[in-house]
């Protein structure tokens, strides 16, 4: 049965100023709807955002460590419901329970993380040049934020950028994708439950048309962190320029693993296979292009077509399902358009290739894990991102020119090398342009502690997630502050000669 689902204003669950409606739908079997969502506008919007500045001043004096304990409970209660959320990710998103409980995991840790910042948020203390006189930074709120988040990990992502936010001092209006918006309900209830005041954290529903245009540029939001397609960063990145807004954009990958011919084959063959096709290829950081040193590049593609053939597609919710179905239709048809391109460039198809609609299968959005061969760098389906379980494999002489191919993109988050050389593993995390280098490890796999971003058209502003950095470098603003306690006035640079004559007993 669909559950109706509310926006979330001033701490009441509300219903859209209109009465319209649409349908979040589980991709797997896609007569079956899993929400009522309310097709919000430009109205629902501005009370948010009201809410949210009116809430601003008390959460921003409120203590940062007395921030964290909310935090702190609101990761207890996701780790409780960790289940029963895992398993609507699923069923929302279409990815397989033990991926969906991951994305749940992550958003988990990230808030025990951020709360654990409440204690942190350092600044520094240094000394001033003139006596009786201290000088410091400190970490300030930037105001109110607007979370704009895509389907493909619909609680961490919104984890990520919520958490940082909140622990900062800054007050939120979220807006999940439409696609999967009962996940963002579920998780800003799990805020809300939690103890947060209302009006610190805002959920409005609806399409990037009807909201997520207006929330960017609305007055009232003083910063916007963004994830989804490079289209619409790109132009949510210049709305916040000419707004003067606070911003991120983090908008995709081509990411690419290079295999030389020492790697462990075996260890490469699991991590490539889990890279490119995990999530049915629709992470930012999916392993997209396969970069093999010609020595070794008809052994690894005959292992690789073995091991992906038996890769079991279904249901996520059905036990031993390995690769879910893709988001939508028109997600299906994008990938389905790219595979026809790729044969039309002379690329070899050796995998795949069709929608896959075996079984109950057919009732979804299903497409096999395909495998080209023979891809050469300028192919578009060596260039553009795909969102889908697609892999282009490009043949290369040595690790020079490995470094190069994967250096020859729009775009540059995530990247990884399998080889047994420890000098060549030191060339390529010098000399690979990504924002994420692995080292006999897939593409897929960063961790909450450290930023995550890439370089490129992968994203403008500060990084994602923890570290020096990472989300606190966007969510807060730097406040410099120098106290003189000497009851004279003290001229910095143009006094400090004198003062300093004077402390030395020296005389004119």
């Amino acid at each position: 049965m669909a559950i109706p689902c509310k926006n979330l204003i001033a701490g009441g669950w509300v219903d859209a100023a209109a009465a319209e409606t649409f349908e979040s739908i589980n991709p797997a079997r896609f007569q079956e709807v899993v929400a009522v969502v309310p097709r919000s506008r430009e109205t629902d919007v501005d009370r948010a955002v009201g809410a949210a500045r009116k809430a601003l001043p008390g959460w921003r004096l409120t203590p940062a460590p007395r921030r964290g304990e909310i935090l702190f409970r609101a990761a207890e209660l996701l780790l409780q419901q960790k289940q029963t959320l895992g398993r609507l990710v699923t069923r929302e998103m279409g990815k397989v329970l033990e991926e969906a409980l991951g994305d749940v995991q992550e958003a988990i840790d990230m808030a025990y993380y951020m709360a654990g910042e409440g204690r942190r948020l350092s600044g520094e203390t240094v000394p001033s040049e003139l006596p009786d006189k201290d000088a410091k930074s400190v970490r300030v709120p930037v105001g109110v934020f607007a979370v704009i988040t895509p389907w493909n990990f619909p609680v961490a992502i919104p984890g990520w950028k919520t958490f940082a936010a909140l622990i900062c001092g800054n007050t939120v209006v979220f807006k999940p994708s439409s696609f999967t918006s009962l996940c963002g309900e579920r998780f800003a209830r799990a805020l809300q439950n939690a103890g947060l005041p209302p009006g610190v954290l805002n959920l409005v529903h609806g399409t990037g048309e009807d909201v997520g245009e207006h929330l960017v540029n609305h007055p009232g939001v003083d910063g916007v962190s963004f994830t989804g397609s490079w289209g619409v960063g790109h132009e949510v990145a210049q709305a916040c320029a000419r707004g003067h807004k606070a911003f991120t954009t983090e908008m995709g990958g081509k990411n690419a693993i290079i295999v030389l011919d020492d790697a462990d084959l075996h260890l490469a063959v699991e991590g490539i296979v889990w890279g490119a096709f995990g999530t049915s290829g629709q992470r930012c950081t999916a392993t997209s292009r396969l970069v093999v040193q010609e020595g070794i590049h008809d052994r690894l593609v005959a292992r690789l077509r073995e091991a992906t053939a038996a890769l079991k597609l279904g249901n996520g919710l059905d036990p031993g399902t390995q690769v879910g179905p893709l988001i939508n239709e028109t997600q299906l048809n994008r990938v389905l358009d790219y595979i026809r391109i790729g044969k039309e460039e002379g690329a070899r198809l050796v995998l795949g290739g069709h929608r896959y609609s075996e079984g109950d299968c057919r009732l979804g959005y299903f497409v096999e894990p395909t495998m080209f061969v023979g891809v050469t760098p300028g192919m578009r389906i060596a260039r553009e991102e795909i969102f889908g379980p697609v892999l282009s494999v490009i043949r290369v002489r040595d690790l020079d020119e490995a470094i190069q191919v994967v250096n020859d993109s729009d775009y540059g988050l995530s990247s990884a090398i399998y080889t047994r050389d420890v000098n060549a593993t030191a060339r390529a995390e010098r000399d690979l342009d990504t924002g994420i280098v692995y080292i006999n490890a897939s593409t897929i796999g960063a961790e909450i502690q450290l930023p995550f971003g890439g370089t490129r058209r992968t994203g403008f502003g500060p990084r994602e997630a923890g570290g020096r950095g990472g989300a606190l470098d966007l969510y807060s603003k730097w406040k410099v502050i120098y106290r003189d306690f000497s009851g004279r006035l003290q001229r910095a640079q143009i006094d400090k000669g004198a003062i300093a004559a004077v402390t030395t007993g020296e005389s004119g």
